[in-house]
């Protein structure tokens, strides 16, 4: 027993704290359910917690305290997160290891992904960024200690440049993913048995609008109302399917594939469209809703986004949408925690076309010729978006 409680400590390097926590509040366990993610800390707004990052399922997690419906995670030595308890499984019978080894790494491509492959002796858990300028994925594995003696870089793979590695803690490993292109087109990360995954999607050689697959999703639905107007009372999610049946039509009329997360009044869950456009592999996605708030003077459209690799979509469209008379310029926002603005799988872009508790705008959302400026200028901003994309390459 003595020889397991030191393996523990020597496998988690656990903080002061947590140490001084009884034996019995010490749990290990895996990751279940669908898209376990871990959250920085108990900090919460309307949207939710600030999260770290999504998990696969499996992945070998330590709980060294909790609260109502969340456990506090050990990462590493300097690192916690919180993980709902619904994500976690405790296992009794798990064998801890003193330390987990990282092996050989593999880059190659196939049709459409360039996929880095790295041999580990646990499902660990991982954070990863995007980064710009130069343009690279960076993921960090808690608990994993270097034993990589090789880095096998196929010509297969077209996107990726350069893969190195560094040992910035004792118990954090950190894989540095350099990309050709400065736009980043998305990446997952899984594993497979032990092997972790990162599969980076490329930039497609054919930037024309009627190349692409467009997810366009029509916010709120069935019981889910969404906001109210501040005069007329109408409700959101009437008004979202509108002018996303009206971005479809000008898609279409330039030739691009679009997949419509609701065609009518349909409730679904945001984890049912994350799955839904996912299955879907877009090459990016839009988000279609009308914003509010409690100061009736607060005005003009937005447009969001979570992670600086995605912000040139969403700064596009904000730059074309102004561009209409009579809305005002509410602002490009970042680091936004809405769950559709949550998957590094592809680009997104969360369009909050007006606000409905002001009563210059909700005369705009009212108009049909509105909803048909609104998709003109959608259109637009992405057209000058892979245009710029282009340029890169010239």
């Amino acid at each position: 027993m003595i020889r397991m409680l030191l393996a523990i400590c020597l496998f988690f390097s656990l903080s002061t704290e947590a140490q001084t926590l009884v034996e019995s509040k010490i749990l290990f366990g895996r990751t279940i359910g669908r898209q376990p993610y871990l959250d920085y800390g108990l900090g919460s707004d309307r949207l939710g917690g600030a999260k770290m990052t999504y998990l696969d399922t499996g992945i070998l997690v330590q709980a060294v305290d909790s609260t109502i419906g969340r456990y506090k995670i050990q990462l590493s030595k300097n690192r916690t997160a919180w993980l709902q308890k619904a994500n976690f499984q405790k296992v009794n019978s798990i064998k801890i290891e003193p330390y987990y080894l990282t092996s050989s790494f593999l880059i190659n491509g196939d049709d459409k992904y360039d996929l880095v492959s790295i041999n580990l002796d646990e499902k660990l858990p991982y954070t990863s960024i995007q980064q710009i300028n130069p343009s690279r994925i960076v993921v960090d594995i808690f608990g994993a200690t270097s034993n990589t003696n090789w880095v096998t870089h196929r010509t297969s793979a077209k996107e990726i440049k350069n893969v190195y590695h560094e040992q910035v803690e004792d118990d954090v490993f950190r894989v540095i993913i350099e990309l050709k292109h400065k736009q980043h087109w998305g990446y997952s990360i899984y594993y497979e048995g032990k092997k972790l995954f990162i599969k980076v999607k490329r930039q497609p050689e054919d930037l024309s609008l009627e190349n692409m697959k467009i997810a366009i999703d029509a916010g709120h639905g069935g019981n889910n109302p969404g906001a109210s107007g501040i005069s007329t009372k109408i409700v959101e999610k009437n008004y979202t399917l509108l002018i996303a049946n009206q971005i479809e039509k000008a898609l279409m009329e330039k030739e691009a594939i679009v997949f419509m997360t609701r065609r009518s009044d349909n409730n679904y869950s945001m984890l049912e469209r994350e799955e839904r456009i996912r299955d879907e592999n877009v090459d990016f996605l839009i988000s279609v809703h009308l914003n509010s708030s409690v100061r009736e003077e607060v005005k003009g459209v937005s447009t969001y986004y979570r992670y600086i690799g995605f912000r040139p979509l969403t700064k596009y469209i904000q730059e074309s949408m102004i561009k209409i008379d009579g809305l005002e310029d509410f602002g490009n926002i970042g680091s936004f925690n809405f769950a559709l603005s949550g998957p590094t799988d592809y680009p997104n872009c969360l369009l909050e076309v007006a606000f409905l508790s002001n009563r210059d705008d909700e005369k705009l959302i009212l108009s049909p010729e509105f909803h048909k400026q609104v998709a003109k200028q959608v259109v637009e901003g992405i057209k000058d978006w892979l245009k710029s994309c282009k340029e890169e390459n010239d």
